[in-house]
């Protein structure tokens, strides 16, 4: 059983950046792959972005490619999102996401994670 945590979530504006962070329990971290979704109010949970269990692979969906970082750091358990120039549509919850595997294969689809955290909220203020 994993546990994810997330932290960092609150009120930017347009333009800043904001960074999200999720601490998992467990001593095998480096054997998940870790990712984040997002539901904003009357919307599904979609994904955000996903990387592989070493950290080598990354994986983002078209809407904050080039805007949003993911990284992890294996030795603190810890996955992030480093969310640059946000904008009022990113708004919503956000959501720290594993699988039992270390490959980012399967990581956007919602019906293929394992383990989910319980969330924070974003809200992108324009």
């Amino acid at each position: 059983q994993v546990q994810l945590v997330e932290s960092g979530g609150g009120l930017v504006q347009a333009g800043g950046s904001l960074t999200l962070s999720c601490a998992a329990s467990g001593r095998t971290f480096s054997s998940y792959a870790m990712g984040w979704f997002r539901q904003a109010p009357g919307e599904e949970r979609e994904f955000v972005a996903a990387i592989s269990g070493s950290g080598g692979v990354t994986l983002y969906a078209d809407s904050v490619k080039g805007r949003f970082t993911i990284s992890r750091d294996n030795a603190k358990n810890t996955v992030y999102l480093q969310m640059n120039s946000p904008k009022p549509e990113d708004t919503a919850v956000y959501y720290c996401a594993a699988n039992t595997a270390r490959t980012v294969v399967g990581m956007t689809d919602l019906l293929r994670i394992a383990y989910w955290g319980q969330g924070t909220q974003v809200t992108v203020s324009s």
